[in-house]
């Protein structure tokens, strides 16, 4: 198998598809922004292997692209945005007291949910008499997923990438995946190279993203020797020189870069979300971002 060791270079095209902007209260208002991404941009890819034949940018909904009336980590969320746009879900994976793994992005329940305290002291049957909140702190009638009923969902639907929290073993999260036949869609995060290789030697097939910010991080992953056609290259959530992206072209591995938070914030204080382009345009693969319609808007516009 071709490895960074030996410096192959695979020909590797982004993704083609986006994540649109959800439903708030004002239907009217939003349907008429849902009509700005027509039918015939919606090109819906469910697997991996389907990524190398586009060559266009991915958007990623970070944490499942939450809006008004939508919470973060939420089937319901992802639902949302699969009505108006193909996308693919960031999503956060947490294990109960009783070692049940749903989805929740903080370590307590308080942020998002109608509950209290730390979600590993809960069982998954506490869990369920909760519901979700969304950004703005207002209730919803939605539950907390399992990472079963996530992956049973998105079979054909999205592409997945699983940011397992800390304490998670990767081995349960695999053994979901692979109960689900889920490895063409979903994804494992990792941040430690060691991680990275631990998911590896779960399931070869596995698609992998990596920290690859810097020349330490490309140093490690070479050192680990992994598949290059398995890897994603995290490069951080501050915008790298274009030198950094284009070793990594070289390398073979695709990039994510990390536009949630001070990037994202930086477009809107701006008032300037043609950045986005020129983050592509300097080599980002993906785009993983708290606005998603913002940034599928501004690259739609430029297609045209």
């Amino acid at each position: 198998m071709r490895v960074i060791k030996i410096m192959t270079v695979l020909v590797i095209g982004s993704i083609g598809f986006f994540c649109c902007k959800t439903k708030d209260n004002t239907s009217g208002q939003q349907q008429a922004k849902e009509k700005q991404i027509s039918a015939n941009e919606k090109k819906f890819i469910t697997s991996f292997e389907q990524w190398n034949q586009t060559l266009e940018p991915l958007v990623s909904a970070h944490r499942g692209g939450p809006y008004p009336g939508f919470p973060e980590n939420a089937i319901e969320t992802f639902q949302n945005i699969v009505n108006q746009t193909p996308t693919v879900i960031e999503c956060d994976v947490s294990m109960t007291k009783d070692s049940v793994l749903v989805l929740m992005h903080d370590r307590n329940l308080d942020r998002t949910t109608t509950g209290e305290g730390a979600i590993k002291e809960a069982t998954f049957t506490e869990l369920q008499q909760l519901t979700l909140v969304d950004n703005d702190g207002n209730k919803t009638s939605f539950k907390i997923p399992t990472l079963d009923e996530v992956l049973a969902w998105g079979k054909g639907k999205v592409l997945f990438t699983l940011d397992v929290k800390r304490g998670v073993p990767y081995d349960k999260v695999i053994e979901a995946v692979e109960k689900h036949n889920a490895v063409s869609y979903a994804a494992v995060i990792t941040y430690r190279i060691q991680d990275a290789v631990e998911v590896h030697k779960l399931n070869k097939d596995v698609i992998i993203s990596v920290s690859a910010g810097s020349e330490g991080a490309l140093e490690q992953i070479e050192k680990a020797e992994l598949p290059v056609d398995k890897l994603l290259g995290f490069v951080g959530t501050r915008q790298p020189e274009k030198s950094h992206y284009e070793k990594l072209k070289k390398f073979g591995i695709r990039t994510i870069l990390g536009t949630l938070g001070n990037l994202d914030k930086s477009a809107v204080a701006k008032g300037d979300d043609n950045v986005y382009l020129t983050y592509i345009e300097n080599g980002a693969n993906i785009i993983a971002t708290d606005r998603p319609l913002e940034v599928v808007k501004v690259l739609a516009e430029a297609k045209k």
